[in-house]
């Protein structure tokens, strides 16, 4: 029985030390998917952008803070849409359609800016 206790407590510390270097490896800010999973998280709800920026300012990477930059953007020029008065009726549609781009983008490793006004979500959140 204790020879079973034994290899249970063995395969449960290389477990561990198996999740910690996973860890490490995901936020490492050398590697480049660590951006890319603060990138995908920021365009999920504002829990996933909160938690992205979380993240990201403990380990910085350009990559996720370009996607977090046009998430906030793009969030903020879909609430101002849609207060005109026919636009709004489309706003969350248009916000909905350049999320999606966004995400395929930040999925695909690319730092596309989002139509028309991505480059402006640049300068005005460079903070971030």
């Amino acid at each position: 029985m204790s020879e079973e206790n034994k290899d249970l407590g063995d395969k449960a510390k290389e477990a561990a030390n198996d999740f910690v270097e996973d860890v490490k490896e995901t936020f490492d800010p050398n590697n480049s998917n660590s951006g890319k999973t603060v990138a995908i998280l920021a365009h999920i709800t504002l829990i996933g952008w909160i938690i992205a920026i979380i993240m990201n300012s403990q380990n910085k990477s350009e990559f996720g803070s370009y996607y977090i930059r046009q998430t906030l953007g793009i969030w903020i020029f879909v609430i101002v849409l849609s207060f005109i008065p026919i636009v709004g009726c489309f706003a969350s549609l248009l916000g909905l359609v350049l999320v999606i781009i966004s995400l395929v983008n930040a999925a695909n490793g690319k730092m596309v800016p989002t139509v028309g006004v991505g480059h402006l979500f640049q300068d005005w959140f460079k903070s971030l």
